[in-house]
């Protein structure tokens, strides 16, 4: 996988938008956002809320730092941040659940000592799944109209019909991975693909945390689906929050460890959270 590529225009313009001043000692260092659904919802306009960039942009200037925590790839997401024209730059980027970039001049740089390390566990356990592949489906394709493919990061990847076809094959899949060490599913929607367990959104989430000299009680994280609940851990993050329309089980993660709900949906819950956070410390 590569561990170099070029940013695909820069964020131009100021953002505005009401926020309470942060203050010099800024309880939140490091802020991770899943995207899509969370951070990011196509179909309004704008897709990022003003507010919500203000937000980040402010808390940039103060210190803080800022990740996308995304299941997307590189040429995905640049091609979308590209078209939302933001005015806030992210700090770093965590891709397809796993891999972890650096935002350096006008480039995204890929974090080498991670990403080779990621790239091997994966090589290693993908030798160990691809003889079984053919059984795992010809069980699906017997009970359910599924799309199953692979790509550069998995050799298993599944577009189920309807959430519902999803939950059984998920369960199907979970079973098999009981029998392989460190084999994990990670679903998002009717999307679903293997992965190594040891590497996720909370593991990548914990060494920015480790490589920025802070620890969990400085870290916010949100997030909306079932591929964001790795990163959904108070050993991960002391601030943890969801926009309200996310997946119950996401709900239900946050609300157990004493996170922030929030009433507002993406990115204005988003704001919403940050900004509940900061009122109280």
């Amino acid at each position: 996988m590569p561990g170099r590529s070029r940013l695909a225009g820069r964020f131009p313009g100021p953002a505005t938008g009401n926020f309470t001043s942060v203050s010099k000692s800024l309880p939140i260092k490091l802020i991770s956002t899943d995207f899509d659904g969370t951070l990011f919802a196509e179909f309004e306009n704008p897709p990022i809320p003003h507010r919500l960039q203000a937000l980040i942009q402010r808390l940039q200037s103060e210190g803080a730092k800022w990740v996308i925590n995304t299941g997307r790839d590189m040429s995905s997401l640049m091609e979308t941040l590209g078209r939302t024209c933001l005015a806030v730059e992210p700090d770093f980027l965590v891709l397809v659940e796993r891999e972890v970039f650096l935002h350096h001049d006008s480039q995204y740089l890929g974090l080498a000592e991670w990403n080779q390390a990621c790239e091997r566990a994966h090589v290693d356990l993908y030798a160990r799944v691809v003889p079984d592949l053919p059984r795992i489906i010809s069980w699906i394709e017997a009970r359910f109209h599924a799309c199953i493919y692979a790509d550069a990061f998995s050799p298993f990847c599944l577009i189920a019909q309807t959430n519902r076809d999803a939950d059984t094959i998920h369960e199907f899949l979970g079973d098999y991975c009981r029998e392989v060490p460190n084999l994990t599913v990670v679903r998002n929607d009717v999307y679903a693909r293997f992965s190594h367990a040891d590497f996720n959104k909370g593991t990548a989430l914990a060494e920015l945390t480790r490589r920025e000299g802070l620890t969990r009680d400085a870290v916010f994280a949100i997030g909306d689906h079932l591929n964001d609940l790795p990163m959904l851990l108070s050993h991960h993050a002391r601030f943890l929050a969801a926009p309200s329309n996310a997946v119950p089980a996401v709900k239900e993660l946050v609300r157990r460890q004493g996170g922030y709900l929030s009433a507002l949906s993406h990115g204005h819950g988003v704001a919403d959270a940050l900004q509940h956070y900061l009122d109280r410390h």
